[in-house]
């Protein structure tokens, strides 16, 4: 069976047949991870908010962010889909596992790995704000402004980027990549990043 994903040297990974070169490292992920649960931290003191991750890319910044916040809180997920194996999002959103947990009267920050089109994003928020939560604000590791859509608040962000098509740290390319440490961009997109 020919390999799927294949780490080529220390700055480049070969995904899909595709070359991908590193952007973001593991250590300006963390950085910018343990920030984010810092302000989390003093903007939710004396609350105890749920952090609802969106699967399959948020579950590693999740981790990584739950494990930033030093108040009490909570976990719960859901699911979409809208990219299947493609490189961009088809903006046909459906959801494919709902949260389990009871946010009426809850603080509930939704997280994601990237932010795009604002199409998915629009969508969870309709859906939880139905619900009756407290409070009703976002986190994602990453958004493309350029992308977007459907303007959407968020409050936590990590990076701004480019619209660029991005891999690792739970960010995939059909399924496959999320295992990297690091965040790859294709390497013909290096251009748009100098």
């Amino acid at each position: 069976m020919e390999a799927t994903f294949l780490v080529h040297d220390e700055q480049t990974v070969i995904i899909r047949g595709e070359r991908f070169r590193k952007y973001l490292t593991a250590e300006t992920l963390k950085s910018r991870t343990k920030e984010l649960g810092a302000q989390i931290s003093a903007d939710y003191k004396g609350k105890k908010p749920i952090l609802i991750g969106v699967l399959n890319g948020a579950f590693i910044f999740l981790s990584d962010l739950m494990r930033s916040i030093d108040i009490d809180c909570e976990v719960d997920f859901m699911k979409l889909s809208s990219y299947g194996a493609n490189k961009i999002s088809s903006g046909d959103v459906k959801e494919l596992k709902r949260i389990d947990a009871d946010i009426k009267d809850r603080h509930v920050i939704v997280v994601e790995d990237i932010v795009d089109t604002g199409l998915s994003m629009d969508f969870i928020l309709s859906q939880m704000s139905e619900a009756g939560p407290a409070s009703l604000k976002t986190a994602t590791l990453l958004h493309k402004h350029e992308a977007t859509k459907v303007d959407v608040p968020l409050e936590y962000v990590g990076f701004k980027i480019t619209n660029l098509f991005v891999v690792g740290y739970g960010l995939d390319y059909g399924q496959v990549g999320r295992n990297l440490a690091d965040i790859y961009i294709l390497e013909d997109q290096m251009d748009q990043i100098q």
